[in-house]
């Protein structure tokens, strides 16, 4: 077992403009470096994922490695671990939520499946997300009737920011 040091420096992500293309938006932690797609402010959308869509992956992230490490602690015969997320508006009034969808494989019983989607909400960005969105979890198999809202989409948010007028002395 890989023991954690808790003395490790804090990591920043940093988003600014991609060198080589200065309508595009590049994201780094460390050494590794990711695009991040969206509105350009010029009519174009740049490629990668949108900041709905990593705000989505680091859940799913989060809920992965959750669900992997209380099945190795509780040494459960799970094979393989994905878990599927969209982030959805809430009708007018309600809140925004989540949907986490998780596949679960290896020879679990209906007891230890339950279990491993019960560990899915220990996850702590789930935690911090939480507080203000709900969060949805459903084995693969399921149908979720989850149809009170609409998948957000980061594009048309944007454009509805309202922009207060500026003027200049």
């Amino acid at each position: 077992m890989i023991a954690l040091d808790n003395s490790t420096k804090l990591r920043e992500v940093v988003v600014g403009s991609d060198p080589a293309n200065h309508d595009a938006l590049v994201g780094h932690v460390d050494t590794s470096k990711f695009a991040i797609g969206g509105p350009d402010g010029a009519g174009h959308i740049s490629p990668g994922p949108n900041p709905y869509d990593l705000l989505s992956a680091s859940l799913a992230a989060c809920t992965a490695m959750t669900v992997r490490f209380q099945a190795r602690r509780r040494k459960l015969p799970l094979e393989r671990v994905e878990v599927g997320v969209s982030f959805h508006h809430g009708a007018q009034g309600e809140r925004d939520a989540f949907k986490r969808t998780l596949l679960l494989e290896g020879e679990l019983d209906a007891q230890q499946r339950a279990f491993l989607l019960d560990a899915a909400n220990l996850c702590p960005v789930g935690e911090i997300l939480g507080i203000s969105a709900d969060i949805h979890t459903y084995p693969d198999t399921a149908t979720t009737g989850h149809n009170a809202t609409t998948q957000a989409t980061y594009v048309d948010d944007l454009a509805e920011l309202e922009i207060p007028n500026i003027n200049p002395d």
